[in-house]
């Protein structure tokens, strides 16, 4: 039997702490397949006006977003399986050719735009529009990889995916989302194009800077990967109507749940905009979403019945304070932390792959992932949104799967010394950046036209050296790689296209 009382002290207990916080809050809602079981909240939705969060009060859902369109496609009986060239005009022949299942899974290894962008030196408080976002997409250079060898996390596939709606169907993915989805379950969800759009009562997003809070901010055009807002009681009834298969849902869940494969047969844990992952003995579905200022996680154990939302607009992780109230609910034990996992920098032998590990936790290229322990004395990821397995082979190795691809890495030395065959002025045509790397370790990457971005670098061995950009409360460090042919290319884990070559004389 789930022990309602002991989910629902915990997720009180985690609600009077942001209120005892006096900062931004959030909420936590546990339901089964009858709806609402408890509701908790606290802190503020406003620190500047000091109105409570409520269960009611609307959040941007951020990647949340995700399954709700896969849904409506879904409905909308749009072909998995047909290439995205087919279903969409003017897109590069690498992009066209891949399968909008693909693009929905994560395996289509689409690069990320707004770390493109990035690396462009357009920061993601820029004001750009979906028109202006979909051109740069149709001049990608290519893809980060072979589709289908690897689970990398890119907004891309959702983006064109929103454009598909008017392409195929004739109606805009908002007015497909709101018949087919929104107006019959009579749910109070918006999708805002930008931030500029306006919607009522609406949770500001903060990020702590060491000293204050500070407002968030994401200037993009949203898209359907992660632009809905509504308040976390919204999101608890759309989850009871998607496990029970209510109205327009009947059998929705598993086929968004249903296993997705890699090129060779291995199954991914990712589905269409819904994660699969355990908790003891128990199944989940899940997924976290995150803005600046804002960080979410809902969790389903569907065969139960049972799930919880944690809504928060504050930058922190939700995905711990989801899996231990439902852990509390489903009397199962919390996931072991990881004992003994050698900590610091390491990187592949070749290739622009490396990851930071703490105690806890990993960043693989950038792509931060909470450890545990596994059974057999290995580590691996709670997957909000990359599933990591690595064992490690004494002080100075891991290896094991990073998004089912296979990954060995080496320690990298603190003495490790930048490769002077890195230093000097390169020039990408294609876009017209340039990136200048001096040999005392600092670099010079677009930022905001001409202004550029100063850096300091990492270096790795085999040629390689890592950035360090820092904007609002997001870090990106794309890796430097060099390349056989004298080139050199920007790789981080959701965007790895950018290619650079020596100026001319």
């Amino acid at each position: 039997m789930p022990d309602w009382t002991r989910a629902t002290t915990e997720a009180d207990r985690l609600a009077r702490a942001w209120s005892e916080a006096a900062g931004p809050g959030g909420a936590i809602l546990l339901f089964d397949s009858a709806g609402i079981r408890h509701a908790a909240s606290g802190g503020f939705a406003s620190l500047e006006h000091a109105i409570p969060f409520t269960p009611d009060t609307p959040n941007r859902y951020a990647s949340i977003s995700k399954h709700f369109l896969a849904a409506t496609a879904l409905l909308e009986e749009l072909p998995l399986e047909a290439p995205l060239g087919v279903l969409l005009e003017g897109l590069p022949a690498a992009i066209g050719a891949v399968p909008l299942g693909r693009a929905l899974d994560m395996t289509a290894a689409l690069p990320d735009m707004m770390e493109v962008l990035w690396q462009q030196g357009v920061p993601y408080t820029a004001g750009l529009n979906a028109a202006e976002i979909l051109e740069v997409a149709r001049h990608l250079p290519g893809l980060n990889a072979a589709p289908g060898t690897e689970m990398a996390y890119s907004n891309t596939g959702w983006r064109l995916a929103q454009s598909i709606f008017p392409a195929q169907r004739g109606v805009a993915y908002a007015e497909a989302l709101r018949r087919r989805l929104l107006a019959p379950l009579d749910l109070p969800i918006r999708f805002p194009e930008d931030e500029t759009e306006a919607v009522p009562g609406l949770a500001t997003g903060y990020w702590w800077d060491g000293a204050s809070w500070r407002r968030g901010r994401y200037g993009m055009h949203f898209s359907a990967s992660g632009g809905l807002a509504g308040s976390a009681a919204a999101l608890a009834r759309w989850l009871v109507a998607l496990m029970t298969g209510q109205g327009p849902l009947s059998g929705v869940l598993e086929q968004l749940a249903a296993p997705r494969f890699f090129v060779d047969g291995a199954e991914s844990v990712y589905g269409l905009g819904l994660v699969r992952s355990r908790l003891g003995n128990e199944e989940l579905l899940g997924h976290g979403g995150s803005l600046p200022g804002y960080r979410n996680h809902f969790l389903l154990a569907p065969q139960r019945g049972l799930g919880v939302v944690v809504l928060t607009n504050r930058e922190e992780d939700a995905l711990w304070p989801a899996m231990t109230v439902l852990a509390s609910l489903l009397e199962q034990p919390l996931p072991e932390p990881v004992r003994d996992l050698p900590t610091g920098l390491f990187a592949s032998a070749e290739g622009p792959f490396w990851a930071e590990t703490t105690p806890d936790s990993i960043s693989f290229m950038g792509g931060y992932e909470r450890l545990v322990a596994e059974p057999d004395g290995g580590a691996r990821s709670l997957p909000a949104y990359l599933d990591i397995r690595l064992q490690a082979e004494g002080q100075d190795v891991l290896a094991g799967q990073v998004g089912g691809a296979e990954r060995r890495f080496l320690r990298v030395s603190p003495e490790q010394r930048l490769d002077p065959a890195l230093v000097g002025d390169w020039r990408e045509e294609h876009y017209g950046l340039a990136v200048t790397i001096r040999a005392d370790g600092t670099a010079r990457l677009p930022w905001a036209g001409g202004n550029g971005a100063e850096t300091r670098l990492t270096a790795l061995p085999g040629g390689r050296a890592l950035a360090d950009l820092v904007h609002g409360p997001w870090r990106h460090r794309p890796c430097l790689w060099l390349q056989a042919d004298g080139s050199l290319r920007l790789a981080s884990h959701r965007a790895r296209v950018l290619h650079f070559t020596r100026p001319n004389p």
